[in-house]
């Protein structure tokens, strides 16, 4: 590629994160590059988006008090640049798995930027024997941060993005040669509930008489050693992971490479076909045909269904 690019680089660690620091360096090689990044920590919050926020300039571009989703919208529409790709990262542990790529805020930033029109590329980082990486200041992130480069410089340059609306990229800290793999990522999750004990606890006094607390607990690598920390891998981790996986790639000290579309393409369903073909959609011994207040009830309380099921219930992500 001669040109040099327009990058447009964010996170979900935040503007101080040393991974956005070491990915910054080593994208400026092959481009310019503008950092739009949460102001805070925005670990976990998917795609989340804001109504308003705060920004403020940054030596490298601006600092925003939102959301990586947030930023990535105010970049790309809100900025007078046209940005050849977004990258999102180093973030300071993986995202594997098809639970937590759906509510990754590395991987939100990508999703936004594909519904806007723009590759995008999440990468995260991982040891191959401490698994997280705490503290970040203890770890290199140059590994993963040239991988990122190469990936995306070569994905545009060969079309990959024609097809593939986001690439989600982990690599490791330590492993010097790993090796690359295309991935999927796998269905893998569990959820405790368990009650809380609030005799001794001072939040107590704010719960009603007819209350209790509980405690989602997610269960994001189960069968895990430890709590959520599968590291170092065994073999009955292999086993539960299949060669292909984003899961198994971690397992083998790997690169996974999975790409995502977020095109929510809708599957044929013959079933679902017959269902809808014996549906009688009439409302008691009604017809809205002659009745356009009826009519217009009716659309606006389907929208608002619609609404809340793409809110709560949407998988942000099919594979390509």
């Amino acid at each position: 590629m001669d040109e040099r690019l327009s990058i447009l680089l964010t996170n979900d660690d935040g503007i101080d994160a040393p991974g956005l620091a070491t990915l910054r360096t080593e994208l400026t090689a092959v481009g310019e590059v503008t950092v739009v990044a949460p102001a805070s920590n925005q670990s976990g919050v998917g795609r989340t988006r804001s109504d308003e926020v705060a920004i403020r300039d940054h030596p490298w571009g601006v600092t925003l008090n939102g959301t990586p989703a947030d930023c990535v919208a105010y970049a790309l529409s809100g900025l007078e640049e046209q940005f050849d790709i977004v990258v999102a990262g180093v973030n300071n542990g993986p995202n594997a798995g098809n639970y937590i790529v759906g509510r990754s805020g590395t991987v939100g930033a990508g999703i936004e930027a594909a519904f806007l029109d723009t590759p995008a590329l999440a990468i995260s980082a991982y040891h191959s024997t401490d698994f997280f990486i705490s503290p970040p200041e203890e770890y290199d992130f140059s590994r993963p941060a040239r991988i990122a480069r190469r990936i995306a410089v070569r994905g545009l340059e060969a079309g990959v993005y024609d097809t593939v609306d986001l690439l989600n990229v982990n690599a490791p800290v330590d492993a010097p040669n790993p090796p690359v793999i295309l991935t999927e990522p796998y269905h893998d999750y569990e959820q405790e509930i368990e009650p809380v004990n609030t005799a001794d606890r001072a939040s107590s006094s704010e719960l009603d008489p007819d209350e209790s607390l509980i405690r989602l607990r997610d269960r994001t690598w189960p069968g895990s050693i430890g709590w959520e920390n599968p590291f170092p891998p065994t073999a009955e981790h292999r086993r539960r992971y299949p060669v292909g996986s984003d899961r198994r790639a971690l397992m083998d000290a790997g690169v996974s490479v999975s790409p995502l579309s977020v095109t929510h393409g809708s599957p044929d369903s013959a079933a679902l076909a017959d269902v809808i073909e014996t549906i009688d959609a009439s409302w008691g011994s009604f017809s809205s045909r002659g009745c356009p207040a009826l009519r217009l009830y009716r659309s606006l309380r389907w929208r608002f269904v619609l609404h809340r099921v793409y809110d709560r219930c949407w998988a942000p992500c099919d594979w390509a």
